[in-house]
C-alpha cells in the first residue's frame, strides 16, 4: 500500500538536524506498516532493528530500568546480534508499553543523534502513563517527555487520494493532472472518479478494510473488517479512561457521532446521549478520543472572523469520526446507497462533511465552521497563509445564500464549494467549485500556502 506519509519520513531521513522521531496515530491506521514495511524496507534494507515493546519482554524490561541511550544501544546490539551504527535504523514499536523509551529519546538526541531512531505508539496511552506517574500511581519512577528533543508526525487513515492511488493509479494520475492544470476532467473521467468517491465513503481509509476491498473488489469483506475494527475501538475505551463512568460515556459518545450530526443543529448536544447531561460531563471523553485520533473536533466561529482562527467558545462544537468508513458503518445505511445511482441521491450530506473534515485534518488543518444569523452556515473555514477560504459542502448544486451573508462580515481570498459538480471557477463571485475527488489535493495546497486557483 502506498502512503503519502512516506514523503514525510524521507524528509526526516535526509534532514541534517534530524532528531528521534515519534509516529503517533490511532490503532490500525498503518503506523507499523508504514515505518517498518515501507520506509525501513525501502531505505534501510537489511539494516534496521525492529523492537516490538509489547512482546519482546527482555528488551522492554531492560529499557524500563534505564534511559541511558548508550546502554540501550549496547543491550539491543547484543540481544539482536546486530551492530547498531549511524547507518542502522532503530525502531521501537508499541512504545506505550514502555514509556521510559520516550524519556530515553532525549539522550538518543543528545548523545547519539547520528543514529536514526523511530518510536511508534498511542499518544493517549503515553498521556495516561505520564499522568498516573505524576500522581504517584503504580510505578513511582518519573516519566519525562523529551520536549524539544524529538520530531513528531501523525499517521491518519488513508485519505481519498491514497485510496485512489492504490485502487486505480491511472485514474489517480488523470485527475491529479486535471487538478494541477486547473481544468475540468472529461465528463466520463469525472463520473469514474465520483464513483470511486462513493466507494471510499463506504470503505473508508482504515488500511485493512481498504486493502480487502482493493484486493478482492468485495465490499462485504471490507464491511466485515470495519465491524471488527469498530468493535475493537469500543473495547479499547477502557485503555483511555480512568473510571467506569468515563468509559461508558466515551463509548456512548463515540457510538452517537452520526446521531449528533444527523439533526438540524449539528452541534454536539449531550442531552441526545444522556438526558439532563451537560457538555462538561463529556469534556474528558472528548479530550481523550480527540487525543487518540478517534474523533475530530470542529469549533464554531460567528459573524466577523479574526486571524489566527480561534474558537468563539468551548461549548459550541461538532464532532466527526476520524474514518469515514466507520462513520458509514455507524450510520447503519445500506451499502446500496453508495453504489446505486438511485440510492446515492438520498445519501445525507453529513457523509460528505465528515469526509471533508478528515481530508482537512490529515493535511494538518484545524477544523472550524461558521454560523451566521438565522440559518446561515458554512461547513468549514480554512486559513492558509494569512487568508480565509470559506468551504461550502454540497452533495448537490445548492445555493450560495450563506456565502453571501458571510461576505457581509468577512473578506476572503476565494470561497470553495465542494460538491458532485465538475471543476470550475467564477472570478466575479470568487467561487471555486471543486468536485469531491479534488479535495485531497486542494487541502494539501492550502496547508502549504500554495494557490488553489
Amino acid at each position: 500500500m502506498k502512503r503519502n506519509a512516506l514523503q514525510e519520513l524521507l524528509k526526516w531521513k535526509d534532514n541534517d538536524r534530524r532528531k528521534p522521531l515519534i509516529v503517533w496515530g490511532a490503532r490500525q491506521v498503518g503506523k507499523t506498516y508504514l515505518v517498518r514495511d515501507i520506509f525501513a524496507e525501502t531505505c534501510y534494507k537489511d539494516n534496521y532493528v525492529y523492537i516490538d515493546c509489547k512482546i519482546e519482554d527482555e528488551v522492554r524490561d531492560f529499557c524500563s530500568e534505564t534511559a541511558n541511550a548508550g546502554k540501550i544501544i549496547e543491550y539491543i546490539s547484543l540481544f539482536k546480534g546486530r551492530r547498531i551504527t549511524p547507518d542502522t535504523l532503530l525502531i521501537f514499536d508499541e512504545v506505550q508499553e514502555c514509556p521510559n523509551i520516550i524519556s530515553a529519546l532525549k539522550y538518543f538526541c543528545q548523545d547519539f543523534r547520528e543514529i536514526p531512531v523511530i518510536a511508534t505508539g498511542s499518544m493517549v496511552r503515553i498521556k495516561i502513563q505520564r499522568e498516573t506517574r505524576r500522581r504517584g500511581v503504580g510505578n513511582t519512577g518519573r516519566f519525562l517527555f523529551p520536549v524539544g528533543k524529538i520530531d513528531q508526525m501523525t499517521v491518519y487513515p488513508m485519505t481519498f487520494d491514497e485510496f485512489l492511488l492504490n485502487s486505480n493509479e491511472m485514474l489517480y494520475d488523470a485527475i491529479k493532472r486535471s487538478y494541477e492544470n486547473k481544468l475540468p476532467p472529461d465528463r466520463r473521467i469525472h463520473e469514474l472518479a465520483m464513483e470511486q468517491v462513493f466507494r471510499y465513503l463506504l470503505v473508508g481509509g482504515m488500511p485493512e478494510a481498504a486493502d480487502a476491498y482493493i484486493e478482492s473488489n468485495d465490499l462485504l469483506k471490507s464491511r466485515e473488517i470495519l465491524k471488527s475494527l469498530y468493535d475493537n475501538y469500543l473495547s479499547d475505551m477502557e485503555l483511555y479512561q480512568a473510571s467506569p463512568e468515563s468509559i461508558l460515556r466515551s463509548r456512548a459518545l463515540f457510538s452517537n457521532i452520526y446521531k449528533e450530526l444527523n439533526k438540524e443543529s449539528k452541534n454536539f448536544s449531550p442531552g441526545l446521549i444522556e438526558k439532563r447531561s451537560k457538555t462538561r460531563d463529556y469534556a474528558t471523553s472528548v479530550q481523550w478520543l480527540t487525543m487518540a485520533h478517534i474523533i475530530n473536533q470542529s469549533f464554531q466561529l460567528k459573524e466577523h472572523i479574526t486571524l489566527p482562527l480561534m474558537p468563539d467558545n468551548d461549548s459550541s462544537f461538532r464532532l466527526f469520526l476520524a474514518d469515514i468508513g466507520m462513520f458509514s458503518y455507524q450510520s447503519g445505511v445500506n451499502a446500496a446507497a453508495f453504489i446505486s445511482n438511485e440510492q446515492k441521491n438520498t445519501l445525507s450530506g453529513i457523509f460528505f462533511e465528515n469526509f471533508i473534515a478528515n481530508e482537512l485534518i490529515a493535511r494538518g488543518h484545524k477544523l472550524f465552521y461558521w454560523k451566521g444569523k438565522s440559518s446561515a452556515e458554512l461547513e468549514f473555514i480554512v486559513e492558509s497563509n494569512g487568508r480565509l477560504f470559506p468551504v461550502d459542502v454540497k452533495k448537490g448544486r445548492g445555493t450560495l445564500n450563506s456565502l453571501e451573508k458571510f461576505s457581509h462580515h468577512n473578506k476572503f481570498e476565494c470561497a470553495i464549494k465542494v460538491s458532485r459538480n465538475n471543476y470550475g471557477y467564477n472570478a466575479a463571485q470568487k467561487l471555486l467549485t471543486l468536485p469531491f475527488y479534488f479535495i485531497s489535493f486542494a487541502a494539501a495546497d492550502l496547508a502549504e500556502g500554495k494557490p488553489v486557483i
